[in-house]
């Protein structure tokens, strides 16, 4: 239609749906899946083949995916109520300024933890701690400002995002992506400072209230093992068994084995997964219906594609987009990790971690709220792009040395147009573009 795909215009029609109809999101989604499988088993086909079998085998090749965001998005939910009910989160207050200085702190805290943490953990971590900080009146902003501290985190660590873990795979080295921390820290001051001051207006933080409450360290120990098993895992497959990451879902099977092992240590509130069943299955809904869009190129790898990334990243999921620019080759992986980690952080359903947060606040369901109270998060994605561009400058590093991918050639610092090329793909929504 238009040249355009009915594929992507199915999928526009399911993101507009969860903008318009908030309290319906998990309807609307599931909706979107079906209409675009439908579609694809009656008339196009999948890669993996056509008709029903062609579905199959494209789920096929994606379980892995898709199992490890609902295992890591359910037990998570159960790691953010352990850690709230350890009375970690009460007692902070003792130690963080009074003004809006410390919900800043606490920004500042999730995106030193997302660094080394899943941000999904990060981003639960950050709510617990906010609903306890500020008496359960968590203002929309803010919200978005602990979304955009986790992404922005781990935006600059392998083993931060899952968008990040595929670059390490697929070889780029942590010093590449390091690069990224620039940006993160911009996006962080910037977001954090307009967060902050929202939250501080609209609801202080309890200063002396829970004074001598005590820690509950047994919650604290089925926290941490929760952590280091996810965190172990991640490093180990990824670095000892590459080949085998997409063959099983390691680290949502690690993350179940400590809640498991840990049912003698505390009882775990497992009425939690019943209020994120639908959150949780919203987001793998999503991601499976970006998994079946017919996009085969991206346009030409240059900064100014990477910066286009990180909007498309706020409706479209940043894992198979990761994938595409990794198989393009050429790009400079720190502006990418960026792009990609912190751009969803626009729509509360354009990252996991959003999605895993708006279980916790359903009031953050709202793409209108979002992007009304969260201004501040597409200002700072925009500030920390433009201060990597210009302190660090376009510096391509293709995976494949050898291959056919010709690497443009390094863009100063300075510089803010790339080499033009001969050949490059048509852009995004032109009557050419598949």
């Amino acid at each position: 239609m238009f040249g355009i795909p009915i594929e992507f215009i199915l999928f526009a029609l399911t993101l507009l749906g969860v903008a318009l109809f908030h309290n319906q999101t998990f309807y609307v989604a599931l909706t979107g899946v079906a209409a675009v499988a439908v579609y694809k088993i009656a008339v196009t086909g999948f890669k993996t083949g056509t008709g029903v079998g062609g579905f199959v085998a494209h789920l096929g090749h994606e379980w892995v995916t898709l199992v490890n965001l609902f295992a890591l998005l359910m037990g998570f939910a159960i790691l953010a109520r352990h850690f709230e009910k350890s009375h970690v989160p009460v007692i902070l207050p003792k130690y963080l300024p009074t003004d809006w200085k410390g919900p800043f702190v606490l920004l500042a805290m999730v995106w030193v933890i997302s660094s080394f943490l899943d941000n999904i953990a990060a981003a639960m971590i950050g709510g617990a701690m906010a609903h306890q900080l500020f008496k359960a009146k968590v203002h929309i902003g803010y919200l978005a400002g602990i979304v955009a501290a986790s992404n922005a985190g781990g935006a600059f660590s392998v083993v931060g995002d899952t968008t990040t873990t595929l670059m390490w795979i697929a070889g780029v080295a942590p010093s590449q992506v390091f690069e990224a921390i620039i940006a993160s820290a911009v996006a962080l001051l910037i977001s954090g400072y307009f967060a902050a001051k929202q939250q501080h207006a609209y609801s202080p933080i309890l200063k002396h209230a829970h004074e001598h409450t005590r820690i509950d360290w047994g919650r604290i120990f089925i926290v941490v093992l929760i952590l280091v098993f996810a965190m172990a895992t991640n490093i180990v497959v990824n670095s000892k068994f590459p080949a085998q990451a997409d063959l099983f879902p390691f680290l949502g099977a690690a993350v179940w084995v400590a809640i498991l092992v840990t049912i003698p240590v505390r009882r775990h509130d497992w009425e939690v997964l019943g209020d994120s069943l639908k959150g949780s299955l919203f987001l793998v809904f999503l991601v499976t219906t970006a998994s079946m869009m017919p996009v085969e190129s991206l346009p030409a790898a240059s900064w100014q594609t990477a910066f286009g990334l990180g909007f498309v990243s706020a409706v479209f999921d940043n894992i198979p987009l990761t994938a595409l620019a990794l198989k393009q080759d050429g790009y400079d992986w720190g502006f990418l990790a960026f792009a990609v980690g912190f751009g969803g952080s626009m729509i509360w359903f354009g990252s996991s971690a959003g999605v895993a947060l708006s279980n916790m606040y359903p009031e953050a369901k709202s793409v209108g709220r979002w992007l009304y109270h969260g201004w501040h998060v597409a200002v700072a994605y925009v500030a920390g792009f433009l201060c990597l561009l210009v302190l660090v400058g376009w510096h391509p590093q293709p995976l494949n040395k050898g291959g056919a991918a010709a690497s443009p050639a390094a863009v100063p610092a300075a510089a803010v147009a790339p080499a033009p090329t001969s050949s490059s793909p048509p852009a995004i929504g032109s009557p050419g573009y598949q």
